[in-house]
């Protein structure tokens, strides 16, 4: 159409110029059959559109969430829901209440039997007293009885006590043999020796004992002399002042300590002291 057609101008003058008359313009350039566009605002206003939209994102978030989940199956758990915290620790204290249940009660808390006896504590038992084991009794021989062995015993125990030779232990037996018969004796003319255990008295003045000492002549007192033990030490302390006692007869041993008024007296003893030394010290 050429441009100083009238109708053409005709039309260029009659535009519209609000904005209807450019929506429907612009209607015209995009395409005459194109549906246009609904506002958006009135969209989003729509109520089902609403619950739709927002079913979708709860969707993606939660996939997003299980995914992140699957991601982090290896890695700790750094911060636990509060819901889900206070959910576990009650499961673990209901675990732990029923365990607790199931336990043995402690051994601190068991209380005792009402009928069960208290144990005895150290102190409250008492061991009895031991009995003293008296020594075996030896056994007569040569014959003597039993009151002249034991005498003998004692003899010959405490010459071995002081280391004395086989021959002493004769020199003495032969020596209270001779003097008391192997007895304890009192004196007569001591009454004070007969307070002491004694088995008989003589009269042989003040003598006493198994070996007849004499207290005046200062053996010992009257009850040194009357205990066996000490009237043997006596003697053969004595015994060993002789020089060459070892070399003498048992007579002469024997007279050299008494000094008897009989010194041949002693060796009749001899054979019968060596028989009872045997048999003491076998």
């Amino acid at each position: 159409m050429h441009p100083a057609d009238p109708s053409s101008q005709k039309l260029t003058d009659a535009r519209p110029t609000t904005p209807s008359d450019d929506a429907a313009s612009t209607e015209r350039t995009i395409g005459r059959h194109r549906v246009p566009e609904p506002p958006r605002r009135a969209l989003l206003g729509s109520t089902p559109l609403r619950v739709a939209l927002a079913t979708g994102v709860t969707c993606c978030l939660s996939l997003v969430a299980v995914a992140t989940a699957r991601g982090n199956d290896q890695a700790p758990r750094t911060v636990e829901p509060l819901a889900e915290a206070v959910a576990d620790r009650a499961a673990i204290a209901d675990e732990r209440a029923s365990r607790s249940l199931d336990r043995d009660v402690a051994p601190a808390r068991i209380l005792p039997s009402p009928t069960a006896k208290p144990t005895p504590t150290p102190t409250a038992v008492r061991k009895a007293p031991k009995k003293p084991v008296k020594p075996r009794r030896p056994r007569p021989v040569a014959g003597l009885d039993q009151a002249q062995m034991d005498n003998a015993k004692i003899i010959v125990d405490v010459g071995l006590e002081m280391k004395m030779p086989r021959r002493a232990l004769v020199v003495a037996l032969s020596t209270a043999m001779q003097e008391s018969n192997l007895y304890n004796l009192a004196s007569d003319v001591l009454p004070e020796s007969a307070e002491y255990p004694n088995q008989g008295s003589g009269s042989d003045h003040d003598s006493v004992g198994l070996f007849q000492q004499r207290p005046s002549s200062g053996w010992g007192t009257v009850a040194q002399l009357m205990r066996p033990s000490y009237a043997a030490r006596a003697f053969y302390t004595a015994l060993n002042e002789i020089p060459g006692w070892q070399d003498m007869s048992v007579t002469a041993a024997a007279q050299a300590v008494q000094i008897s008024a009989y010194p041949d007296a002693y060796a009749q003893h001899e054979d019968r002291a060596t028989t009872v030394a045997a048999a003491l010290t076998a």
